[in-house]
């Protein structure tokens, strides 16, 4: 069974460019480095670092398609830390709505 520690997963998260990261694997998927690269204006490195953190989490997972990385969540996330996750990201998706709001009004 994997070992997933969630003080782990929250330094990992704590970073806007890995939380970023997570936000659209959470979407579903798999993601290239290329994808996520251009959605969080990083570096190719910066990126890659990023992603080691994230996996060494225990957060996603990855394969190699040729020359490019593909990750994408990791499938055997124990539930609780799945609905840590799940809680991030509904704070940070009300967080958006309540800002997108502010800026239409």
């Amino acid at each position: 069974m994997l070992k997933v520690m969630p003080e782990k997963i929250l330094a990992a998260l704590a970073e806007p460019t890995r939380l970023g990261a997570m936000r659209i694997l959470w979407g579903g998927g798999e993601h290239c480095v290329c994808e996520l690269m251009a959605h969080l204006d990083a570096s190719q490195s910066r990126m890659s670092r990023h992603m080691a953190t994230l996996k060494a989490a225990g957060l996603i997972v990855d394969r190699r398609d040729r020359q490019w990385v593909r990750y994408r969540l990791n499938p055997d996330l124990p539930a609780d830390i799945h609905a840590l996750l799940a809680a991030i990201m509904a704070v940070g998706a009300r967080k958006n709505e309540e800002k997108s709001e502010r800026s239409a009004a």
